[in-house]
């Protein structure tokens, strides 16, 4: 990960996350109207985008509304402190991930690490579940996980993810029938504990089961263990 793009309307921040994470290695470019940088989103190369809320012309729920009509570029958007609104209309557009302003850039960074680690794990060799040896494909039921792709079919048929809900399917699906907890998910996948009232994990898995509701008939295929987890179920098509 390398290509990163700010969207932010505060310029002194942008130039703040300029300095701090060229130093880090990353290359950024960084823009401050929201027309502009759905623009840049969608027409050019970036290995993540870092996306406020609150911007000039069309807001980021917006952009992120264009950005995610023809892209699963990650996403992190920034929030307003103390508003779970936004955090959660962000997540449920398909945002990747969020942090309260104000934040810690090393905390950024953390987020944005925890994406390129999950994507890198997803990619490699994965050890539980039902899979295709040959081609090192999870396969369950009607579905067909390709982790060196980022690719899944249903029924044969593409379905598309974000990168998060690519890394949460990918785990409940190498461990179908088993329950895996909200915790687990969260340390795996977005690379940080949950904190009290954290509802990301619920929105995603919520994202997911609309997607999968591909020839199901109505069916459950990821069912919620109160107070524990979530479990994909064997059988669910």
């Amino acid at each position: 990960m390398k290509d990163i793009l700010i969207i932010d309307d505060d310029a002194e921040l942008c130039d703040l996350l300029t300095d701090y994470l060229k130093a880090e290695g990353f290359n950024i470019e960084t823009c401050h109207n929201g027309e502009h940088g759905a623009e840049l989103a969608i027409n050019d190369r970036y290995d993540l985008i870092i996306l406020d809320v609150m911007l000039p012309g069309i807001n980021g729920f917006d952009v992120l509304r264009k950005i995610r009509s023809c892209s699963a570029v990650p996403v992190i958007m920034l929030t307003a402190r103390g508003d779970d609104i936004d955090r959660i209309v962000g997540l449920e557009l398909g945002a990747d991930d969020y942090l309260p302003k104000p934040f810690n850039p090393r905390e950024l960074v953390a987020r944005m690490h925890a994406i390129q680690r999950r994507t890198e794990i997803s990619a490699g060799p994965t050890a539980p579940g039902k899979h295709d040896r040959n081609e090192g494909k999870i396969i369950v039921d009607d579905l067909e996980l390709d982790p060196a792709r980022q690719t899944l079919l249903c029924k044969g048929e593409n379905i598309e993810l974000t990168a998060v809900q690519f890394s949460i399917l990918h785990q409940l699906l190498a461990n179908a029938g088993k329950v895996v907890s909200r915790d687990k998910l969260a340390e795996d996948v977005l690379g940080r504990k949950l904190e009290m009232f954290d509802r990301s994990i619920d929105v995603h898995i919520s994202s997911l089961r609309k997607k999968l509701d591909c020839g199901s008939g109505g069916r459950e295929r990821i069912k919620s263990v109160r107070g524990v987890g979530y479990q994909y179920l064997v059988g669910a098509q």
